[in-house]
């Protein structure tokens, strides 16, 4: 198996909650977001991302969900198309769910389980003008998308309902639709017309919260009590997500 690239490990963060700079968000800016000169100070932002994540991760297993937290990398490279516009702290599923996850798909249909993407997960990023909360399954984890949509079609779409409208403030979301579904007042025909679209092997269903944040606009989420707050809005995806994700607790990948 070939080495990591160094750039690819997270770096060393303990759990705590550190406030936001301006700087967190103008080092990704369009001027800014290819410069390597600037790769330490992004790194100090996935640090911070990441010393979130690990709070979070540790209130959701309170909650009853293990998940392990992953970063995104700071420094342009192939991976990114040379250029940092976003960062972000992952939460996916945890290596003994991957594990149980393996034994269902078989080992063609479970490849590179380990990547971020081909899990459904909680995410917090932060982009130059706009910070974000938000679940997000991409459709490499088709099987996620999967077990959401044969779910919804065999119990109808109350229970996705009742998730989702719990979520006041947030949006769900299709791929790079221009259309958007408000949560805290969708009802059946909403949620119906959406998985008359979404295509889980094609498209990213995304529920998300985000806080604009551009140059001018970025004094509200540099307070001391951001982070904090940033990780109750994850918290808030935690019964969504179990309700979407495959697990051995919501199994309706295949019919029984």
């Amino acid at each position: 198996m070939a080495a990591m690239d160094p750039l690819e490990r997270d770096p060393a963060a303990k759990a705590e909650l550190i406030p936001f700079e301006d700087a967190d968000f103008h080092a990704l800016s369009p001027g800014l977001c290819r410069d390597p000169q600037f790769n330490d100070r992004r790194l100090a932002t996935r640090r911070k991302l990441l010393s979130l994540g690990k709070v979070f991760t540790e209130r959701a297993k309170l909650a009853g969900v293990e998940l392990d937290v992953r970063t995104s990398l700071h420094a342009p490279s192939t991976f990114n198309h040379n250029q940092v516009k976003r960062l972000w702290c992952y939460a996916s599923r945890a290596k003994v769910e991957k594990k149980r996850l393996k034994s269902v798909l078989g080992a063609d249909l479970a490849k590179d389980l380990d990547a971020a993407y081909r899990n459904a997960y909680v995410c917090c990023a932060i982009e130059h003008d706009a910070l974000e909360v938000s679940l997000r399954i991409h459709a490499d984890a088709w099987f996620d998308g999967q077990n959401l949509a044969a779910r919804v079609k065999r119990e109808g779409t109350a229970g996705w309902a009742s998730k989702l409208n719990e979520l006041a403030g947030f949006r769900l979301r299709l791929h790079d639709w221009k259309g958007e579904w408000p949560c805290g007042k969708l009802g059946r025909d909403e949620l119906e017309g959406f998985l008359k679209f979404y295509k889980p092997a094609e498209h990213l269903l995304a529920v998300e919260r985000r806080w604009p944040a551009a140059q001018g606009q970025r004094a509200a989420l540099l307070g001391a009590e951001t982070p904090a707050l940033v990780v109750l809005e994850m918290l808030k995806l935690v019964p969504l997500y179990r309700y979407t994700a495959w697990s051995a607790e919501s199994d309706h990948l295949f019919p029984k």
